[in-house]
């Protein structure tokens, strides 16, 4: 089973400035959480039971976020507000964090929990990606079978396949697929309409292949580059998703989603 997950939350969120200036990405509210919090929820859902997170010393925010408030909890007692306790009640799951000190690119922070992810499989959730259904839980249902590592895959239409690392692979199951390559933003021929999005499962494996990957020409450690070389040695499946993905650095998906939560809410 697994029960560890690295969600890296370090990068600059250059999609979504100004504001990410001074408010990380992975706190943008969703109804009246952030949105890393649905993130943290969905890894507790599935079975996690520890957390790594990947910060950088612009995110201290988070990190205060998923602390006890003493001084909150007190106000709320003393000002007969304890009603109000359950909504600053904190996910129930064990959360460490370590510092990516420069942007070296999401395999160097994915590296950095080697010491953490030890002789286990790990689950990797990029908080950009938040998933209304199972999310994560898929990939681990597929790795609980397989014993190797799990793509999360989503259907994309061909015009936008260039914003993605899109795979090659072939069907075993439905909605799985043995894969064969990852083509990173392909800008003509594409060899599917599977686009990785950010939801992985890992064999402590790709930890030492993760060390062997040259820095791209922006002096970056690409998570694709490890997953190719990883294909030559293991097998790798894919599993598309069968939750609905939600692109936070998009506008119109940020938008779409606090709709839809809100619907959700305003119904229950």
């Amino acid at each position: 089973m697994i029960k560890k997950a690295i969600i890296p939350a370090a990068g600059y969120g250059t999609r979504s400035l100004p504001v990410t200036k001074v408010i990380p990405k992975e706190m943008f509210p969703i109804h009246n959480k952030p949105s890393i919090q649905y993130v943290v929820e969905e890894a507790v859902s599935a079975g996690i039971e520890q957390i790594l997170m990947i910060v950088s010393r612009s995110k201290n925010l988070i990190v205060d976020y998923f602390d006890d408030s003493l001084e909150l909890e007190m106000f709320l007692q003393k000002a007969n507000k304890s009603s109000l306790m359950n909504k600053v009640k904190l996910p129930d799951i064990q959360i460490f964090y370590t510092r990516q000190s420069f942007a070296r690119g999401l395999g160097h922070a994915v590296r950095l929990g080697k010491e953490f992810a030890g002789n286990d499989p790990f689950a990797v959730l990029l908080p950009d990606d938040l998933i209304v259904g199972k999310g994560i839980k898929d990939l681990m249902e597929v790795y609980d079978q397989k014993k190797s590592h799990v793509l999360g895959l989503t259907e994309v239409e061909t015009e936008r396949l260039q914003n993605y690392g899109v795979v090659e692979g072939r069907r075993v199951q439905e909605d799985l697929y043995s894969i064969v390559d990852v083509v990173e933003k392909p800008k003509q021929n594409p060899p599917s309409n599977l686009a990785v999005i950010g939801r992985y499962v890992f064999t402590p494996d790709i930890m030492d292949v993760l060390e062997k990957v040259a820095p791209d020409s922006g002096g970056e450690i690409q998570l694709t580059d490890g997953i190719k070389k990883i294909l030559d040695r293991d097998k790798c499946y894919g599993k598309i998703i069968s939750g609905q993905r939600f692109d936070i650095g998009s506008e119109t998906d940020y938008l779409a989603l606090q709709n839809m939560i809100y619907h959700q809410k305003k119904k229950s």
